[in-house]
């Protein structure tokens, strides 16, 4: 059998092409034994050399790479017959930059408007007894949105690279996929609920020194809760979004993770605020209520871990997934806190309204992106190999933006969608007179430039995040997209409540916003 560098080359001699044999070829029916070289050499064919390359094939014989070359190669070079090159890597799908927005759009503006809906509900209900005197539930809003980024957009993403390199082609496939990556997600969403109700509680009492056994339990309870029945809407939501785009021929990449946003923080935010409502009102006269929720939802994670724990397509996830939601949590969790200092402050009035709407935005824009890079790199091999597709220099921004390759394609397309789509949103907030805001041509420019930075600032980190990561062994579609939600989250919530101070200062913002 030849080296692996030979594999790749197409073997003459005396002027004559041999045969370049798959392993698969080799193997019996049964695929148990190897069949014997001689079997495929005629009486005649001393000297012939037979080459046996690696095929990557799933149940149904078919490469895996396949699956998405229904349209053919991203090359743009000439078509070349020559015997002297040997088989290519796999391309991605050829889709152009009109494609690629027909199928983005409409998934785009549906989760637009659910974070519209979200930013609605939030400007009712910061206005509760349980927003007002339990002002760290705040903190909870960041944290717990971007738990569609941290555990909803990543199983999208994990999904849809499964589906399109033929995963999930057998009933038998798509239920081990479906029950593993469903118990994975109670469990993270469980731990993480856990985690952001202690981080709001430390975050809280730092600045004012004060702390409540009582509102910590309300708090941990609220999260716990909210956390795991979101994620076990939603994650069903996107199971069913993607099976149902692989039938009807569209990319899950484009339309997966924007889908699991667009009810994710309207669903989220609508079960927090409900939740830790009802658990107010029994604080005072059934105080037990608050940590036996708490201790149920806990109680049932080592149900989820062995569920998880049998299926092998989440085990590795199980045991090294936890950094990434981590951290993202605790960022997330920062723009919480800048959340929580803001909007109590009249001169930032009508920016609850607003913040889920940049943020969702941001979100999913960047998480469309990092998908379909992560799957453009898994048809090129499994991570850690050196490709040509995966770089290990950090891009330049013309990279990014301005080169012929399909991401970057993908990349314009993305961003160019910002302004179109932000000025929807923004006429119906305002149509609905939320924020009791009227929209000044100044806070438009304003506004359009913080979202337009956000999203510009996110769609570069993620190509360099998302191949390096892969260049050093990770799964991007485990590991970036949490990151890159919960930045966008930071990055959205802090440059929006920058340009309310300039326009505070400048002015703008005193005769156009009321109580």
């Amino acid at each position: 059998m030849s080296s692996k560098p030979e594999q790749k080359e197409t073997h003459q001699a005396n002027g004559a092409v041999l045969p370049i044999v798959p392993v698969d070829c080799l193997t019996s029916p049964d695929r148990g034994q190897l069949v014997e070289p001689s079997d495929f050499l005629g009486p005649d064919s001393d000297g012939v050399e037979v080459v046996v390359l690696e095929s990557r094939a799933n149940a149904k014989g078919v490469r895996e790479e396949d699956a998405l070359l229904e349209n053919g190669s991203q090359s743009n070079e000439s078509d070349d017959t020559s015997t002297d090159r040997g088989p290519e890597a796999a391309s991605p799908l050829k889709e152009t930059s009109f494609s690629i927005g027909l199928q983005v759009l409409f998934p785009f503006l549906l989760a637009g408007f659910g974070t519209v809906a979200a930013g609605m509900v939030l400007d009712i209900v910061q206005h509760w007894d349980v927003f007002k005197y339990v002002t760290e539930v705040f903190i909870l809003v960041p944290a717990l949105l971007g738990l569609k980024g941290n555990l909803e957009m990543t199983l999208a993403s994990r999904l849809s690279t499964a589906a399109n390199i033929g995963q999930m082609d057998t009933p038998k496939e798509l239920w081990k996929m479906i029950t593993g990556n469903m118990a994975l997600i109670q469990v993270q969403a469980t731990v993480v609920g856990f985690l952001a109700s202690i981080a709001a509680v430390i975050f809280g009492w730092i600045p004012d020194g004060h702390f409540s056994i009582d509102h910590a339990v309300l708090l941990c309870a609220s999260s716990v809760a909210t956390a795991f029945i979101a994620s076990l809407v939603l994650g069903m939501i996107m199971i069913g979004v993607i099976i149902g785009s692989r039938k009807m021929g569209i990319n899950p990449d484009n339309v997966a993770t924007p889908i699991a946003a667009s009810l994710g923080d309207l669903i989220t935010l609508a079960l927090l605020s409900g939740i830790s409502w009802g658990l107010y009102k029994e604080l005072e006269s059934k105080a037990y209520v608050n940590p036996l929720v708490c201790a149920f939802f806990i109680a049932l994670l080592p149900i989820w871990i062995i569920i998880a724990k049998k299926n092998a397509a989440t085990r590795e996830v199980l045991y090294s997934g936890w950094e990434p939601v981590i951290i993202a949590m605790a960022i997330s969790s920062v723009g919480g806190l800048i959340l929580d200092r803001t909007v109590s402050d009249p001169n930032f009035a009508g920016m609850a309204v607003f913040t889920p709407v940049i943020n969702g935005v941001g979100g999913n824009l960047v998480a469309v992106q990092a998908s379909r890079i992560s799957t453009y790199l898994h048809m090129s091999g499994m991570p850690g190999e050196s490709s040509e597709t995966a770089p290990r220099k950090c891009p330049s921004p013309c990279s990014t933006f301005f080169s012929s390759d399909v991401n970057s394609r993908s990349a314009r397309v993305l961003f160019l969608l910002v302004v179109p789509g932000h000025l929807v949103f923004l006429y119906t907030i305002s149509s609905m007179q939320g924020g009791h805001t009227t929209l000044t041509l100044i806070f438009i420019v304003f506004y359009m430039t913080a979202a337009l930075l956000q999203v510009l600032i996110l769609l570069y980190i993620a190509d360099w995040m998302v191949h390096w990561m892969w260049g050093r062994d990770l799964d991007p579609d485990n590991f970036s997209i949490p990151y890159l939600t919960a930045l966008g989250d930071l990055i959205g919530t802090g440059l929006l409540a920058l340009s309310f101070h300039i326009l505070w200062l400048i002015g703008d913002r005193d005769s156009d916003v009321g109580d």
